[in-house]
């Protein structure tokens, strides 16, 4: 009775933040006019911002978030053992596995500068080419003439332009941004594409990384005893450079607005940070997002610990697809292997974490 009452309390709240969810996506398609005056206000004062026309915001606006979002679920990770995932088997034990080592802020400098150092680079050389900016506009941005608009600049975001240097404009500092705010349809629509399109890309790269020929690359990742929020940012550098290369793409050939981008990368985050948790959290999007959506920390946990099932990031249905074919492929069965180390989480061994789906 009080274990039906407090699933029935659970359920209940999880419509809290599900009805919220879809009354916000229903209105910005549904009626958008009641958000223009305010997506309009929003991106006059943006667009006359010298932060946000940095060419360096997008970068520092990432940073920013991750370490507000990892700070904080990994502050809940080590003040709550109830919610970690490592403890669910112990119902009833007043006993917990101890907490993994886990670095204190001022100690991940190194980590902090090897994922800023490549993306600034590329901020400070490339022009930035965003959908709605005129060439023209760009050509301005990274020192050209508009004589040499034609001959040297390309509009596409798959053809990248070198900012012109010289020593009165040595970097590329600023960039060109739309003129027109975007509409809640498009902000909407956008962003769901582009999650969906990544989650898509992530899924065959990741899948890729699996291979036994890049498993130096990716055995950084599964380098732990217990999964945690810091395990987010855990990359090589070839890895974390693809991550991000790949974001950006998913926004860039659907023309995302510069507005849409930022919205991006604040979900974005929030959902690389939440697999990677640890933690059963009540309010998870896993649990918002209707059953057999989202894969969530759960299923992203036990990608780690048996490192051949369960390669998508945010939803399902690639995984899904994936392990149907693999159980017609080795006669309706998928093996599992697990190699657990002391606590039950996955060892640090490269030659186990490219491992596929097996038949044996």
């Amino acid at each position: 009775m009080v274990v039906s009452s407090y699933a029935s309390i659970n359920f209940s709240s999880i419509w809290i933040p599900r009805s919220c969810l879809l009354l916000l996506l229903g209105s910005s398609i549904a009626i958008p006019d009641v958000y223009q005056p305010a997506l309009d206000c929003l991106y006059a004062w943006l667009r006359h911002s010298s932060l946000f026309t940095s060419s360096t915001f997008e970068t520092w606006w990432t940073v920013v978030l991750y370490a507000i979002i990892e700070v904080s679920y990994t502050y809940r990770f080590g003040h709550n053992p109830q919610l970690r995932l490592a403890n669910s088997g112990n119902s009833g034990s007043t006993s917990s596995k101890p907490i993994p080592k886990m670095q204190r802020p001022k100690h991940r400098l190194i980590e902090g500068l090897t994922y800023i150092l490549p993306l600034l680079l590329l901020d400070l050389t490339l022009i930035k080419k965003y959908a709605g900016v005129s060439v023209q506009d760009m050509a301005l941005s990274g020192n050209y003439e508009l004589s040499a608009v034609t001959k040297t600049i390309h509009g596409t975001f798959l053809a990248p332009t070198l900012h012109n240097f010289t020593l009165s404009s040595p970097l590329q500092t600023r960039r060109a941004l739309p003129v027109e705010p975007p509409t809640s349809i498009e902000l909407a629509l956008q962003l769901i594409a582009s999650l969906f399109i990544y989650d898509t890309l992530f899924f065959f790269f990741h899948l890729t990384l699996h291979h036994p020929k890049f498993a130096s690359i990716h055995s950084q990742h599964h380098n732990h005893r217990e999964i945690n929020p810091q395990i987010t940012n855990q990359l090589d550098i070839v890895e974390r450079l693809g991550l991000v290369l790949l974001a950006n793409f998913s926004l860039n050939i659907i023309g995302s607005h510069v507005l849409t981008r930022t919205m991006f990368v604040l979900v974005f985050v929030w959902l690389l940070v939440d697999i990677h948790s640890g933690m059963d959290l009540p309010w998870g999007y896993d649990k918002i997002l209707p059953q057999g959506w989202a894969s969530g920390s759960k299923r992203h946990s036990m990608h780690h610990r048996v490192g051949n099932r369960y390669y998508e990031p945010f939803f399902n249905w690639w995984d899904d697809a994936y392990e149907w074919v693999c159980r017609r492929r080795v006669g309706g069965r998928v093996n599992v292997k697990v190699n657990e180390s002391i606590d039950g989480e996955a060892a640090a061994d490269p030659q186990r974490v490219h491992g596929l789906i097996d038949p044996e």
